[in-house]
């Protein structure tokens, strides 16, 4: 693994618990996990379950004894590293957004359709696609249980950027992070919205705006979401918000609005699809609740009613607790490893590939161009597979 900072530690929880829960064909071990501080990181090694620490990720690629590289880092990193370890003959996880740019993100599907053909292969980390209920949901609709979807409505709030004094931090400069709210919590929801419709964005029309456009400067280093401030201000070069609408494919609108100035909000990820037949909605915050709309009951008695995602035969149920014992958070790395476990023993392709995270890509540079043209419809390129 390449990084052991947040998203570090939330997917070494995935690989270390998920041979304890599920029945694998293959056993991922915590073989190396790399950091540019090396006390930092020898620290992390220790914490998180990994056998030895690296201070070049290079150094991962060398190792007989790494088959899968995890990586972990900020944006501005993903595709040197992925690329490379592809190249070396590695399995590779990368989290999103896959890159920084469509440039980038080209180059790393078309890595790992060279990668592929040698027998390796590529995911990109949309955890949220791994909640038990999105696929459910998923299910219910490739089931044809709400019909024909005619909306889409997806938003993600955050709140931890409010306070104008916030440090400046990797994630607010468009040169590691690519873009800010759109690229952080957007290519969340755009991916899930693809996966939960069965469907792609193929246009739209945006607003992006920054309310805090200069922030102290870091003092040492960001851990998660905070940071201190210290002496001097630098400027933000990334959204703090992004609203848009869009076509899906089947002509269907869609709605997304991804902010990290919700004040209240500290991470509200709701959707909700609305069918010719009925509806879907889900909460993060209630992330063991489905609610359904059944609009073929009659009137008298047709309401949302709450399916609890607890038991043995929803996805990923099988290995967890007993009905109404719920998951949270960091189940969904643990289904994530999982599902990666399995595509490499049968040699399939994962997903989300790496072209789905071009698709993703593709989406956010698309919301880009249109705000920078005061809101125009734009088309998002069709990717050919």
């Amino acid at each position: 693994m390449v990084g052991y900072a947040f998203m570090g530690a939330a997917h070494s929880q995935g690989w270390r618990t998920v041979g304890r829960v599920f029945d694998l064909p293959l056993a991922p071990h915590l073989t190396a996990i790399c950091g540019r501080d090396g006390a930092a990181v020898r620290a992390a090694a220790d914490r998180l379950g990994w056998s030895h620490a690296e201070t070049d990720w290079r150094a991962l690629l060398d190792r007989d004894d790494v088959q899968l590289v995890d990586v972990c880092t900020p944006g501005d990193s993903h595709a040197e590293i992925a690329i490379a370890a592809l190249d070396a003959g590695k399995h590779v996880l990368c989290e999103k957004p896959l890159a920084n740019s469509v440039e980038e993100a080209e180059a790393m599907a078309d890595a790992a359709g060279r990668a592929r053909a040698r027998g390796q292969l590529a995911m990109v980390g949309f955890n949220y696609r791994r909640v038990p209920a999105m696929t459910l949901a998923r299910r219910m609709i490739a089931e044809g249980r709400i019909g024909r979807i005619r909306h889409v409505r997806v938003v993600y709030l955050q709140d931890w950027l409010v306070d104008p004094e916030f440090p400046l931090t990797w994630r607010l400069e468009r040169e590691h992070a690519g873009s800010g709210a759109l690229g952080d919590l957007g290519a969340h929801i755009v991916d899930l919205a693809q996966f939960v419709a069965g469907e792609h964005i193929v246009g739209v029309s945006a607003m992006t705006e920054t309310f805090v456009r200069e922030r102290p400067l870091l003092a040492g280093a960001s851990t998660g979401l905070a940071g201190a401030g210290g002496a001097g201000r630098g400027q933000v070069t990334v959204d703090d918000a992004a609203v848009f609408t869009a076509r899906l494919g089947s002509g269907a609108l869609a709605t997304f609005e991804a902010t990290r100035f919700a004040t209240g909000r500290k991470n509200a990820l709701r959707l909700e699809v609305n069918g010719e037949k009925g509806s879907l909605a889900f909460d993060l915050e209630r992330l063991n609740e489905l609610s359904f709309h059944d609009d073929t009951e009659p009137a008298t008695s047709a309401g949302f009613r709450r399916i609890l995602v607890t038991e043995a035969d929803h996805p990923y149920l099988e290995g967890w607790w007993p009905p109404g014992h719920g998951l949270g958070y960091e189940h969904t790395f643990v289904h994530q490893a999982r599902d990666l476990v399995h595509a490499i023993a049968d040699g399939a392709e994962p997903a989300p590939s790496f072209a789905d995270g071009l698709r993703v890509q593709r989406v956010l540079a698309a919301v880009e161009e249109s705000a920078a043209k005061n809101s125009a419809y734009t088309p998002v390129p069709v990717l050919e597979v």
